[in-house]
């Protein structure tokens, strides 16, 4: 593994699809077409939240960690819609005037890190069996989400 611990790793993949959704940012602001920017962000974030929902918080529930992956379900499912509705501003308008709703799924993903990144990671850390952990970390290296896979709080209120 290339990352000591699951924080880091988990933490890495932040780090790289904020970068991503901040380029396309920038592109459209600077008059470029940069909608493979988005799509390799928006499709990086939904594997993520494909291997937090699949792989690290079923076995942080059964160890007693509820009510923080509860938060952590319904903020990912107002994530994946705010991705769902970036992504039809940018098919509908070519890219432009979407920078708003990038803005929006970047704020919503600082909050949520701050919260996933100091709480949620290092509990996987102290509590996932090492199996578990392997496991999860040879997803984050060759991993890939299956088709059609949606988050479980993806569902419009």
């Amino acid at each position: 593994m290339d990352e000591a611990t699951l924080t880091d790793a988990l933490e890495r993949e932040h780090h790289e699809i904020d970068a991503g959704l901040e380029a396309f940012v920038v592109g459209i602001e600077a008059g470029h077409q940069v909608t493979a920017d988005l799509t390799r962000a928006t499709s990086a974030l939904r594997r993520h939240i494909y291997l937090e929902e699949e792989f690290l918080f079923p076995p942080l529930r059964s160890s007693g960690l509820l009510a923080p992956v509860l938060v952590m379900l319904r903020e990912h499912g107002e994530i994946w819609r705010t991705m769902d509705a970036l992504e039809q501003e940018v098919a509908d308008q070519d890219g432009r005037g979407a920078t708003e709703r990038c803005r929006e799924l970047l704020s919503l993903l600082e909050a949520h890190n701050a919260k996933e990144e100091p709480i949620i990671y290092p509990e996987g850390d102290a509590r996932l069996s090492g199996e578990a952990k392997e496991e999860l970390h040879a997803f984050i290296q060759r991993g890939t989400m299956p088709d059609g896979w949606v988050c479980a709080m993806a569902a419009p209120r």
